[in-house]
C-alpha cells in the first residue's frame, strides 16, 4: 500500500493518482465499461501481466478501479471504473484528443533525436 502523503500542488495529487506510462492507458479502456483482466491485457499487448496487476491495484487502492469477484468456476474477475474513477474521463479524453493531435509530430523528434545520437 503506498503510503499517505502531502501534495504541494494539485497536480501533484493528480499524477500521483493517473500518472506513469500505464495507468492513463487502462484508464482509457475502462471507460466503455468493465474489462476482465485477460481482456485489457489484449486491448493492451505491450504491459505485462505483472505491470498491469500493480497498476490496477493502486488505481483500486486510489479508489478509481472497482475489482469485482464473481463467484464461479473458472473464476472471473471484472475492473470497473468508479463512479470517482468516472470523474477523470474528461482528462483521460483530453490525453487521447492531444495525443491524436501530436503522436506524428512526437515519432518524429523521437526519430530525429535518435539519428542525431547514432
Amino acid at each position: 500500500m503506498r503510503s499517505s502523503k502531502q501534495y504541494s500542488c494539485p497536480v501533484e495529487a493528480t499524477l500521483d493518482v493517473i500518472g506513469g506510462k500505464w495507468k492513463g492507458v487502462v484508464l482509457f479502456h475502462l471507460l466503455p465499461g468493465p474489462q476482465r483482466f485477460s481482456d485489457l491485457k489484449r486491448l493492451i499487448p505491450t504491459i505485462t501481466q505483472r505491470m498491469l496487476t500493480l497498476q490496477l491495484r493502486e488505481l483500486e487502492e486510489d479508489g478509481v478501479v472497482h475489482r469485482e469477484i464473481y463467484q464461479q468456476i473458472p473464476p472471473k474477475v471484472e475492473y470497473s471504473l468508479t463512479e470517482f474513477g468516472k470523474t477523470l474521463e474528461p482528462i483521460v479524453l483530453t490525453l487521447l484528443k492531444w495525443g491524436e493531435q501530436y503522436t506524428n509530430q512526437i515519432v518524429e523528434r523521437k526519430r530525429a533525436l535518435e539519428a542525431e545520437h547514432s
